[in-house]
């Protein structure tokens, strides 16, 4: 990013607040004021408290002690104009005053030091998943190719949305998918989906291969990330707990047992180990560049919708595949459901950012009925269309978790050339 623009910036966020600093100086000029022309048994200097404290609230520790500062000196005046500043009544407010002034500027100090914090991990994991989400091409092929990715409130914490396309050489291959969970951890998953997917879209014959493909890679990495954070948290609270039990090692947690759920956790336990806690809902599509078809798996992610002339089709598998990580709990079998996919209809893949959108009522984004009013024409200008509607569909023009979506778009089959033309 440009210098010029970073600075400029800088300058838009520090306006407002250098606005409020009328505030407390209104407060200051106020007490004051009011405490040289009340009787001179009415004191209302210990109203000065809270002008430092109501700056703490949005400035720095140098702005908050520079309002203690001025608000201790107000008192002052007030003393010698009064009386004396060695009064015993005027003696107890100034002190008073200033040790309460020294306090919110060490608590002003402690909050800048913790939104940098935030600021800083927040650059890092927003880096990675730029890193990440590489932007998709507009053409794969007979195809026309549209992603948009809305990240979260600032106050949110980065998610694992993850799309890719690959070409192959009879189609193309796209996944867009969800990690459960928030932060960098979020971002590392999505990575290593996003690698496998890479890897292997051009190798794997057909997509049940590729999913499970994606299940081996994913899986062992997600359960011994899982695990180790959970050895940590067990080894921890058997420290803070009653020495360990004879034959039974320090930090060995509680003992896995295969038909133990998480609802079989007792409350407070962080040694019992729940894999469901780490998953990728995904699906996975093949378009062939010859016929008028789109093949599916779907592993737990909503559902695709299918724009079409006649309206909106939601794509539903028969039979759905459980999100990545958690295949190993329950028996199923990866089969590929085909529906159809001619020229000029656009598929749209999303997250569950998209759906779970709130407005003020508290109802959800109805993104099928709002893409149902769509008219317009190609995936650039249906992304556009809903980006701006969802946005405008929330109270605030913010989301409350990160967004993907992506448009496929099937163009109309080149006429055949006359033999006869030159």
């Amino acid at each position: 990013m440009d210098l010029q623009v970073l600075r400029a910036a800088r300058r838009r966020s520090l306006a407002p607040r250098h606005a409020l600093l009328a505030v407390p100086l209104a407060m200051i000029a106020l007490v004051t004021t009011g405490d040289l022309l009340v009787p001179p048994d009415v004191h209302l200097g210990p109203f000065l408290a809270a002008a430092p404290a109501v700056t703490a609230s949005f400035a720095g520790p140098r702005t908050t002690g520079s309002i203690g500062a001025v608000a201790v000196l107000a008192q002052v005046v007030v003393a010698m104009v009064r009386g004396s500043v060695t009064d015993l009544n005027h003696t107890f407010q100034i002190i008073t005053l200033l040790l309460i002034s020294v306090f919110v500027t060490l608590f002003a100090h402690l909050r800048e030091v913790h939104e940098k914090q935030l600021v800083q991990l927040r650059s890092v994991a927003e880096a990675a998943q730029q890193v990440v989400l590489r932007p998709l091409r507009e053409r794969l092929g007979p195809l026309r190719v549209a992603s948009v990715y809305l990240a979260a409130a600032a106050d949110a914490r980065i998610g694992g949305d993850l799309y890719a396309a690959a070409r192959t050489s009879h189609g193309s291959r796209l996944i867009i998918g969800d990690v459960r969970g928030k932060g960098l951890e979020a971002v590392g998953d999505a990575a290593l989906v996003l690698g496998a997917f890479r890897a292997a879209a051009h190798q794997e014959a057909d997509l049940p291969s590729l999913v499970d493909y994606l299940e081996r890679a994913v899986a062992p990495d997600l359960d011994q990330a899982h695990q180790a954070h959970q050895s940590q948290q067990s080894f921890q609270a058997h420290q803070a707990a009653e020495p360990p039990r004879h034959g039974s090692p320090i930090g060995s947690g509680r003992a896995r047992h295969p038909g133990l759920g998480p609802e079989d956790a007792p409350e407070g336990d962080p040694g019992f180990d729940d894999h469901s806690e780490a998953f990728i809902t995904a699906a996975l599509v093949e378009i062939p560049d010859l016929g008028h078809s789109v093949h599916l798996v779907n592993c737990g992610h909503p559902p695709p919708l299918l724009l079409r002339h006649e309206g909106v089709v939601t794509l539903e598998v028969d039979h759905p595949a459980p999100p990545l990580g958690l295949a190993g709990l329950a028996e199923s079998q990866l089969a590929t459901q085909s529906f159809p996919f001619e020229p000029g209809d656009i598929l749209l893949l999303y997250t569950d950012g998209v759906l779970e959108a709130r407005d003020e009522a508290g109802d959800f984004y109805p993104l099928a009925e709002r893409a149902a009013a769509w008219n317009g024409t190609g995936p650039h200008a249906l992304l556009s269309y809903l980006r701006e509607d969802l946005l405008a569909h929330t109270p605030t023009g913010t989301l409350g978790d990160d967004a993907a979506m992506v448009a496929i778009e099937r163009l109309a089959e080149p006429a055949p050339r006359d033999a006869s033309t030159p």
